[in-house]
Formats: C-alpha cells, structure tokens, sequence
C-alpha cells in the first residue's frame, strides 16, 4: 500500500482533516468520568484530533452493552460552546461536535479494566450472547449517532478465550460493516497477553488495532524502568525492560496484523517511583494518585525533565514525584516520525483529557505534538 503524505496550512485548522490524512490517526480516548472535573467533550482541541473513543461502556453477563455512568453519558447538561449548543449528555455532545466537525469520528469503547472487562470471558464463549452483545452494540451506536464500537478487553487470558474473543469480533463486523463502522479494539502491548489471540485473523476484522504501548513499568516491576519506551535499550536490565513500542509493533506484524492497521498509544500520564537512583534500580514507593501523575502536572516542581534519545523515553527527577517516566513533546514527535516511515495507521493517546491544552498550551501538547510529526511541514 503506497502512502500519501499531506502538509495542512497551521493557520487554516478548520479544514485540516481532509481525505488525505485519514490514512493517519490521531486520537484521544475521552473517559466519561472526566465531566465531573470540568472537562466536557468540548474542551479538546478538535482541529487536531480524528477519533474519540469514548470509555466507556460496560457488558452485562447476557451480553447486553450498556451505559456504564448513564447521567454522564446521556442525562448530565453539558454547556455549549461556540456555536456547538448546549444538550444533555456527553456522547449527545460529542455527536453535536460531529456536525461541526465532518471529518471527526467517535467510537464508543466498551469494557476497561477491572469491572468493565470481567463479563467478556464468559460472553464471548456463548454464541447467543455474543450476537445480544453486536446487537445492542449497534444500538448504543445508533441511538447516539455515533460511528462504532471499540473493544477494550483486558484481556483473553488463554487460547480459548483468545479463539472467543476473534468469534465476537466477526459477529460485531457482521453488524457493524465496514466502512460505515468504525471497529477497533485496544491490545496491551505484552506477548505474555498478545500470545492467546491469533493476530492476523483478530485483524481482518478490525480497523485498527490500539496498541496500548505504555505500562511497561510500574509498582508490579522488580526494579524502576521507562514505562513507555520507544525501543528497548541495548542491555534491558529485566524482562519488562525489553518491552518496547518497537518490539510489541514487530510482534504484531510477525503475526499477520498489517502495519497500517496498527495504532501507537501514547500514556499522557507519568508514572511515579521514589526512593530510587533511576533505571534499573530499587525503588522504595509510588507518588500521585495511585502512582501517577497526569501529564498536565508534569514535570513535577522542583523536578528536572530529560529525553533519553537512544530509546525514546523521557522522565523527570526530583520533587515530589522521585523518578517520574512519561512522554513529552519531543518523545511523541520521535514515535510520529517512527509511525509514517513505519507504515502505521497513527497514534492515540490515553487520555485527551490527561494532555496540555492543545489550545492554550500548544508548544507542551502531546496530541498536538503528535498531530505535527504525522503531518510535517
């Protein structure tokens, strides 16, 4: 497949998304909860943006995808903005911005972690429910006016769950047909969960697959590392640590899945490890909110923020956060220009909301960021 690269005019947005550049996307997962923290769908920067999956909804064990916060998703008054009015509701916010933005699509995202993942197993295993799970999938879809189902299963757990999970995703497509639906599913980046699903077939009925290439380190690890690192360094010091964007993307593509199917997902939030002398090294604790830290609040005060450019990583050093690893501007640029001359489909970011202003803050925005290396002057 040839690619076609488009350089848009930064000072004509309005008109940016054009045919052309839907061969790249840039997207943002938008979590329902955020409206309480006075972030409406309106407050991203849709001039930059070309997906949103909105997180999320949940599964019933008969099947049934419902609502999972049914006040934020369809009741709560969201203000307007602009000239996108007021209404009721995020994804009924979210479908008004499709009006003023013709190009955007939204997926609605079903499952998560915890909770919202644990029906999955025994749904997918079932033939009847997988077909009430296609069902009112497509009718959450349509009720909304939305473009398609995403599915966050974290995740199939062995062969037969992986052999269930690719049975209901042939049962979504039948639904959900191509290219008037959007579907896509997010995938942890680790071939210790990759190894259960036979790839290549999971990817022919899929659109994209959302590489969730962060978390690579974490509390779970034995010693402090990047958590989002573009290529493994050349001695990892454990096995997490040979984790990459760049080995999890050659997994995949050994399996059949092609290149430009494949979505990079880009974590706009740092994870913490104190009590530590940096990578590769003990670590004593966590700081933030459950061990991270948003992007917006990074880097920490009194900190000290580097680029490891052999890997593509970045962190910061000091404060209150100890050794914080996260992408920055530059990080997201390295992983855009690995993404064109890589044949990707794009990137993604865990979460819009997480991110600088792509508005206010442009210069220090990850979506922004990425938005200029996919589509470079």
């Amino acid at each position: 497949m040839s690619r076609v690269y488009f350089n848009p005019p930064l000072d004509h947005f309005p008109t940016l998304w054009s045919p052309l550049q839907n061969m790249y996307w840039n997207a943002v997962y938008y979590p329902n909860w955020r409206i309480y923290r006075d972030q409406p769908p309106a407050s991203l920067n849709f001039d930059v943006i070309s997906h949103v999956f909105y997180a999320f909804a949940w599964v019933k064990d008969d099947g049934t995808v419902y609502l999972s916060d049914e006040w934020a998703d369809a009741q709560i008054e969201v203000v307007g903005v602009g000239d996108v009015p007021a209404t009721k509701g995020c994804l009924n916010s979210f479908a008004m911005l499709k009006k003023k933005y013709s190009r955007l699509r939204v997926v609605l995202s079903v499952g998560g972690g915890g909770k919202g993942s644990e029906p999955f197993a025994a749904v997918a295993r079932d033939p009847a429910r997988r077909e009430r799970f296609a069902q009112t999938s497509l009718g959450l879809v349509q009720q909304f006016g939305i473009d398609g189902i995403d599915i966050d299963w974290e995740h199939p757990s062995d062969s037969q769950q992986g052999e269930d999970y690719i049975a209901l995703l042939a049962v979504l497509r039948q639904y959900l047909p191509a290219p008037q639906y959007t579907l896509s599913s997010a995938l942890p980046a680790g071939e210790w969960a990759l190894q259960h699903i036979k790839l290549g077939h999971a990817s022919q009925y899929l659109d994209m697959i959302n590489l969730m290439a962060y978390d690579f380190s974490g509390p779970w690890t034995s010693k402090c590392g990047h958590q989002a690192q573009l290529f493994t360094p050349q001695i990892p010091h454990n096995a997490e640590a040979a984790i990459s964007c760049h080995s999890a993307v050659s997994y995949m593509v050994r399996q059949g899945v092609p290149t430009q199917k494949i979505v990079m997902g880009v974590p706009a939030y740092g994870r913490s490890f104190t009590g530590t002398q940096g990578v590769g090294h003990s670590f004593s604790g966590q700081a933030g909110e459950e061990g991270t830290f948003e992007y917006r609040d990074l880097p920490r005060p009194g900190s000290t923020e580097h680029v490891d450019e052999h890997t593509g990583a970045a962190y910061c050093i000091g404060g209150d956060g100890g050794f914080v690893t996260y992408d920055t501007p530059q990080t997201v640029r390295m992983k855009a220009d690995y993404v064109r001359h890589n044949g990707l489909g794009g990137l993604f970011y865990w979460t819009g909301t997480g991110d600088a202003s792509s508005i206010d803050q442009k210069e220090r925005s990850l979506v922004y960021s990425g938005f200029l290396g996919l589509f470079p002057q």
